[in-house]
């Protein structure tokens, strides 16, 4: 029971360190009215770190990466689109055209469409940041296409450094793996921090730069 108290509380500890992290990282953020488009929930969760409203309907989904870049080579044409349910795996597929789309944190298709309709109505494309993480059957071609994407304001966190590409983010811990794991996890037992805090997110949605 000792043993269990003591995790316990160093857990309860670690909340309460990150909440007052997150705090700061609050205050800090001027650009609070963004829209931020992911490949999956990293976006989301970043979003909820900061108490922002979901102004993205990319949010509890993830494309995969080839299909995420050609969403982002036409965005206002795929936005266009209806969102059609495609199949069924273990949750929720639709598709707009010819790209699907993994609603893997919804209960059924149909509120999986009603948030998509409801959240891609506001959109601020004056006010536009993309984030993709190197996964879902990134490569290095992939990676290229991302950097070559007409957008200001685009990163994509990865495994390891890729210093001749521009719109790259070297995220520490995964250079084992053959792409980035969850980076949403922390980084430690014993510390406040997830990985994807290395990158300053509240730099970027400020002035662009990271």
């Amino acid at each position: 029971m000792g043993g269990l108290r003591v995790e316990n509380e160093n857990l309860k500890n670690r909340e309460e360190m990150r909440e007052i992290y997150l705090k700061g990282r609050r205050e800090e953020l001027k650009n609070k009215s963004f829209t931020l488009i992911s490949n999956n929930c990293n976006g989301c969760f970043i979003l909820h770190d900061l108490g922002l409203k979901f102004n993205t309907p990319t949010v509890n989904l993830y494309f995969s990466m080839e299909d995420f870049i050609k969403f982002l080579e036409r965005l206002d044409y795929y936005l266009t689109l209806e969102l059609e349910e495609a199949e069924w795996s273990k949750y929720p597929i639709g598709k707009l055209g010819d790209i699907k789309i993994n609603f893997m944190h919804y209960e059924n298709f149909q509120l999986a469409k009603e948030k998509w309709d409801e959240r891609k109505k506001r959109i601020d494309k004056n006010n536009l940041y993309i984030l993709a993480t190197e996964k879902d059957g990134c490569t290095y071609e992939l990676i290229k296409r991302f950097n070559n994407l007409p957008y200001k304001n685009k990163v994509m966190l990865t495994h390891k450094p890729y210093d001749e590409v521009k719109s790259t983010y070297y995220i520490k811990g995964f250079e084992s793996r053959h792409s980035l794991g969850f980076i949403f996890e922390y980084k430690g037992e014993n510390t406040y921090l997830k990985y994807y805090d290395d990158f300053d997110y509240v730099e970027w949605f400020n002035n662009g730069v990271y």
